[in-house]
């Protein structure tokens, strides 16, 4: 079985932010991620909409160790595939439909923050108008999905019993 790709990168307190706009087609992938992960993770997770600086107060709050943006980004690959991003690579990761860059965001979030910063970046096929996800971003919606929750299960907790000879 292949390697869980969040695996390595999902630490401590984390918090997934689902950026996009559901009413415009594949731009809804972010907010339809954190639908599913609702209920399934102990991380926390959050529906910015198209506007995550306004949620900016909640995450930090949160004092994570990990964020995970999640959100429809242009990066010429075929539609439904993803990439993790990291630093210099948002730069470089092409344009999203919202207000604020995911670059800026990022950096703004890094002042107030210590943690890892990511962003979970799904190509679109169409952003127009619309309320259904394509099929391979819906696909790729079910596969994150079950990736991240996968990789975010609590591990059993092991109880050690106390071996002593108990005196009679």
């Amino acid at each position: 079985m292949a390697k869980n790709i969040f695996q390595d990168i999902l630490k401590g307190k984390i918090v997934f932010v689902g950026i996009g706009n559901t009413l415009r087609s594949d731009d809804g992938l972010g907010p339809a991620i954190i639908e599913r992960l609702k209920n399934h993770t102990a991380a926390v997770c959050i529906d910015a909409g198209s506007a995550p600086e306004n949620h900016s107060g909640k995450i930090i709050k949160e004092k994570p160790d990990t964020v995970i943006l999640i959100d429809a980004a242009h990066l010429g690959l075929e539609t439904g595939q993803y990439r993790i991003l990291k630093n210099e690579e948002i730069a470089n990761s092409g344009f999203t439909t919202h207000n604020i860059s995911p670059k800026l965001f990022i950096e703004y979030l890094q002042s107030r923050i210590k943690a890892d910063i990511y962003l979970l970046a799904i190509q679109p096929e169409n952003i127009s108008f619309g309320e259904e996800l394509s099929e391979p971003v819906k696909k790729a919606v079910g596969e994150v999905s079950r990736l991240i929750i996968e990789a975010t299960k609590e591990k059993p907790k092991t109880y050690h019993q106390d071996t002593k000879a108990q005196k009679h």
